[in-house]
Protein backbone atom coordinates (compact mmCIF):
# COMPACT_ATOMS: atom_id res chain seq x y z
CA UNK A 1 0.00 0.00 0.00
CA UNK A 2 2.87 2.92 1.06
CA UNK A 3 4.84 1.75 -2.00
CA UNK A 4 1.68 2.16 -4.57
CA UNK A 5 1.00 5.39 -2.64
CA UNK A 6 4.99 6.42 -3.22
CA UNK A 7 4.52 5.53 -6.83
CA UNK A 8 1.54 7.91 -7.53
CA UNK A 9 2.83 10.56 -5.62
CA UNK A 10 6.16 10.26 -7.73
CA UNK A 11 3.92 10.17 -10.42
CA UNK A 12 2.20 13.33 -9.98
CA UNK A 13 5.48 14.86 -9.27
CA UNK A 14 7.28 14.09 -12.60
CA UNK A 15 3.43 15.30 -14.20
CA UNK A 16 3.78 18.74 -11.93
CA UNK A 17 7.04 19.25 -13.55
CA UNK A 18 6.30 18.59 -16.81
CA UNK A 19 3.47 20.53 -16.95
CA UNK A 20 5.97 23.66 -15.70
CA UNK A 21 8.18 23.14 -17.77
CA UNK A 22 6.36 22.56 -21.17
CA UNK A 23 3.94 25.63 -19.98
CA UNK A 24 5.16 28.74 -20.88
CA UNK A 25 4.22 32.50 -20.37
CA UNK A 26 5.48 35.84 -21.86
CA UNK A 27 4.50 39.08 -21.41
CA UNK A 28 4.85 42.01 -23.92
CA UNK A 29 4.06 45.62 -22.53
CA UNK A 30 4.83 48.92 -24.11
CA UNK A 31 3.48 52.59 -24.16
CA UNK A 32 3.34 55.74 -25.38
CA UNK A 33 1.81 59.49 -23.81
CA UNK A 34 -0.57 61.39 -26.73
CA UNK A 35 -1.19 64.69 -26.04
CA UNK A 36 -4.79 64.23 -26.56
CA UNK A 37 -7.89 63.45 -24.25
CA UNK A 38 -8.75 59.99 -23.61
CA UNK A 39 -12.13 60.50 -25.27
CA UNK A 40 -9.90 61.09 -28.70
CA UNK A 41 -7.80 58.18 -28.25
CA UNK A 42 -10.66 56.09 -27.47
CA UNK A 43 -12.82 57.27 -30.68
CA UNK A 44 -9.58 55.91 -32.69
CA UNK A 45 -9.39 53.10 -30.50
CA UNK A 46 -12.97 51.24 -30.16
CA UNK A 47 -13.06 51.65 -34.46
CA UNK A 48 -12.56 48.10 -34.98
CA UNK A 49 -12.99 49.51 -38.92
CA UNK A 50 -10.73 51.68 -38.71
CA UNK A 51 -7.78 49.66 -37.60
CA UNK A 52 -6.87 49.02 -41.31
CA UNK A 53 -6.43 52.48 -42.25
CA UNK A 54 -3.64 53.09 -39.02
CA UNK A 55 -3.02 50.06 -38.18
CA UNK A 56 0.61 47.98 -38.72
CA UNK A 57 0.21 44.71 -37.16
CA UNK A 58 -3.54 44.55 -36.51
CA UNK A 59 -4.30 45.65 -40.28
CA UNK A 60 -7.96 44.36 -39.99
CA UNK A 61 -10.48 44.15 -37.38
CA UNK A 62 -13.92 42.41 -38.37
CA UNK A 63 -16.63 43.13 -35.62
CA UNK A 64 -17.16 45.31 -32.59
CA UNK A 65 -15.58 46.25 -29.09
CA UNK A 66 -17.91 45.39 -27.06
CA UNK A 67 -18.19 43.57 -23.99
CA UNK A 68 -19.19 39.97 -24.21
CA UNK A 69 -19.03 39.93 -28.18
CA UNK A 70 -16.27 38.34 -30.67
CA UNK A 71 -13.51 40.19 -32.77
CA UNK A 72 -11.75 38.49 -35.92
CA UNK A 73 -8.38 40.46 -36.43
CA UNK A 74 -5.87 40.19 -39.33
CA UNK A 75 -2.16 40.14 -37.91
CA UNK A 76 0.58 40.71 -40.00
CA UNK A 77 3.68 39.42 -38.69
CA UNK A 78 7.02 40.72 -40.03
CA UNK A 79 7.91 38.22 -43.54
CA UNK A 80 5.17 36.01 -42.59
CA UNK A 81 1.76 35.56 -44.61
CA UNK A 82 -1.03 37.20 -42.34
CA UNK A 83 -3.22 35.18 -39.93
CA UNK A 84 -6.83 35.71 -38.55
CA UNK A 85 -7.11 35.06 -35.22
CA UNK A 86 -10.56 35.24 -33.22
CA UNK A 87 -10.67 37.05 -29.54
CA UNK A 88 -13.53 37.57 -26.95
CA UNK A 89 -14.08 40.77 -25.36
CA UNK A 90 -13.81 40.82 -22.70
CA UNK A 91 -13.81 43.71 -21.04
CA UNK A 92 -14.72 47.26 -22.19
CA UNK A 93 -14.61 50.62 -20.16
CA UNK A 94 -15.02 53.68 -22.71
CA UNK A 95 -12.46 55.58 -22.09
CA UNK A 96 -10.54 53.34 -20.28
CA UNK A 97 -9.89 49.95 -21.34
CA UNK A 98 -10.16 47.05 -24.04
CA UNK A 99 -9.29 43.79 -23.05
CA UNK A 100 -9.59 40.58 -25.38
CA UNK A 101 -8.60 36.81 -24.78
CA UNK A 102 -8.32 34.08 -27.45
CA UNK A 103 -6.16 30.94 -28.32
CA UNK A 104 -5.94 27.60 -27.87
CA UNK A 105 -5.33 26.39 -24.36
CA UNK A 106 -2.83 24.59 -23.13
CA UNK A 107 -1.48 25.33 -26.81
CA UNK A 108 -1.52 28.88 -26.95
CA UNK A 109 -3.45 32.06 -25.41
CA UNK A 110 -3.64 35.53 -25.85
CA UNK A 111 -5.06 38.23 -22.85
CA UNK A 112 -4.31 41.65 -24.39
CA UNK A 113 -5.13 45.04 -22.90
CA UNK A 114 -5.25 48.48 -24.11
CA UNK A 115 -4.90 50.77 -21.47
CA UNK A 116 -5.99 54.78 -21.28
CA UNK A 117 -4.75 56.69 -18.47
CA UNK A 118 -5.00 60.23 -18.24
CA UNK A 119 -1.34 62.30 -17.94
CA UNK A 120 -0.85 66.09 -17.50
CA UNK A 121 -1.94 67.18 -21.18
CA UNK A 122 -3.06 63.88 -22.49
CA UNK A 123 -3.51 60.26 -22.41
CA UNK A 124 -0.87 57.46 -21.83
CA UNK A 125 -1.91 54.25 -23.96
CA UNK A 126 -0.55 50.90 -22.41
CA UNK A 127 -0.42 47.67 -24.43
CA UNK A 128 0.33 45.08 -22.31
CA UNK A 129 -0.46 41.20 -23.63
CA UNK A 130 0.58 38.14 -21.77
CA UNK A 131 0.71 34.72 -23.89
CA UNK A 132 0.77 31.34 -22.10
CA UNK A 133 0.94 28.01 -22.95
CA UNK A 134 2.96 25.40 -24.33
CA UNK A 135 4.15 26.79 -27.73
CA UNK A 136 5.34 30.19 -26.00
CA UNK A 137 8.55 28.37 -25.65
CA UNK A 138 8.72 27.63 -29.43
CA UNK A 139 7.13 30.68 -30.79
CA UNK A 140 9.86 33.36 -32.10
CA UNK A 141 8.25 36.22 -30.45
CA UNK A 142 11.06 38.88 -30.77
CA UNK A 143 8.98 40.80 -33.23
CA UNK A 144 6.12 41.75 -30.96
CA UNK A 145 7.10 44.30 -28.60
CA UNK A 146 8.38 46.50 -31.13
CA UNK A 147 5.63 46.04 -33.51
CA UNK A 148 3.70 46.95 -30.71
CA UNK A 149 5.69 49.93 -30.36
CA UNK A 150 5.12 50.63 -33.73
CA UNK A 151 1.39 50.13 -33.23
CA UNK A 152 1.10 52.84 -30.66
CA UNK A 153 3.19 55.38 -32.79
CA UNK A 154 0.91 54.86 -35.87
CA UNK A 155 -1.97 55.20 -33.15
CA UNK A 156 -0.53 58.35 -31.98
CA UNK A 157 -0.05 59.80 -34.96
CA UNK A 158 -3.77 58.71 -36.01
CA UNK A 159 -5.40 60.60 -32.96
CA UNK A 160 -3.48 63.60 -33.71
CA UNK A 161 -4.31 64.03 -37.21
CA UNK A 162 -8.01 62.88 -36.03
CA UNK A 163 -8.10 65.57 -32.91
CA UNK A 164 -6.32 68.47 -34.44
CA UNK A 165 -9.06 68.36 -37.64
Amino acid sequence: MLWSLMKWGLGLAVLAVALLTFTGEKTFRVEIDIPAPPEAVWAVLSDASGYKDWHPVFVNVEGRFEQGGTVKTTVREPGKDDVVITSDVVKVEPGKEINQFGGLRGFITFDHHWLLEPVGGGTRVIQNEVDRGFYVWFWASDWVEPAYAQANEALRKRVLETFEN
